[in-house]
C-alpha cells in the first residue's frame, strides 16, 4: 500500500495505482475531469499509464456547469 493525498484527503492506494484506477475508485467519470499530480496537469490520455507514486499530491478538479 502506498499514502496519498487527494484533494487534501489522506488515502492508501494499493502499490502501482494509476490515475485511471483512483478516478475509478473516487467514482469521477473520466470526462470533464482534470487531475494534478505532484503540481503537474496529467493529460487525459495519460491517466492509465501514470502511477501515483507514494506520498504524491493529488488534486482531481471536476467541470460544473451553471450561469
Amino acid at each position: 500500500m502506498i499514502e496519498a493525498r487527494v484533494n487534501g484527503v489522506d488515502r492508501e492506494l494499493a502499490e502501482g495505482s494509476t490515475v485511471a484506477t483512483l478516478l475509478g475508485e473516487l467514482g469521477v467519470p473520466a470526462a470533464g475531469v482534470a487531475v494534478a499530480l505532484d503540481g503537474v496537469v496529467v493529460p487525459r490520455a495519460a491517466h492509465v499509464h501514470t502511477t501515483v507514486p507514494d506520498g504524491a499530491v493529488v488534486e482531481v478538479l471536476t467541470a460544473v456547469q451553471g450561469g
